[in-house]
């Protein structure tokens, strides 16, 4: 039996690169700026992270199929599995910027304070830069899990790779299976080796 063309490898590629894109700067755009309103608040913060991990606790297929009646936002498609996507991306870019920022050492911030720095000084030229290899360690967990989940989008019709795996089970072709799973795992090593280095680099000298 053959297997898919390579123009369609490449094609469903590009889309499964699109969703994961797209989750994860929605989820970053969310969770860096939730983080830093957080850490300056404790009691808000226990909350914000129960429900994150609380997301974190359905299992995925499970997850899709409760987003897909809601209203405006469900749906068979790619924007419900955005959103599910999202869901999942969450927590370790929320968890690890505000381990990021409540690891910034409180001296350093009183001398940032002391040479006359206003708080968004000292957010944007202090805390946030020796945040940023922890804030990127999240974005990394976060963009090598979504790769690996994103390929159940196509359970709802969000396509991805994870039409070659759905395909490949029905026919048990393992061909078919591979050319779905092989492609997402090394789309999930070179992002995660791209995003160490990234991290490497914003590291404190």
């Amino acid at each position: 039996m053959n297997g898919p063309g390579l123009t369609e490898i490449l094609r469903l590629s590009m889309q499964h690169l699109e969703l994961v894109l797209i989750t994860i700067a929605i989820a970053a755009a969310l969770g860096i700026p939730a983080a830093i309103l957080l850490a300056r608040r404790p009691a808000a913060r226990r909350w914000a992270v129960w429900f994150a991990n609380a997301g974190q606790t359905i299992p995925s297929l499970a997850l899709f199929g409760f987003l897909i009646p809601i209203p405006f936002i469900g749906g068979i498609g790619q924007r419900t599995a955005i959103i599910a996507l999202c869901i999942y991306a969450l927590l370790p870019i929320l968890r690890n910027s505000l381990t990021g920022i409540l690891g910034v050492d409180a001296a350093v911030r009183e001398s940032a304070v002391a040479m006359g720095m206003t708080p968004r000084q000292v957010l944007w030229q202090v805390e946030l830069p020796l945040a940023a290899p922890c804030i990127m360690a999240g974005l990394r967990l976060a963009t090598v899990s979504t790769i690996g989940t994103a390929t159940i989008a196509a359970a709802i019709g969000g396509g991805g790779l994870g039409v070659f795996i759905f395909r490949g089970l029905a026919m048990a072709d393992t061909t078919t299976i591979l050319a779905g799973a092989v492609p997402a795992a090394i789309m999930a090593l070179i992002a995660d080796e791209v995003l160490e280095w990234i991290g490497r680099k914003l590291s404190p000298a």
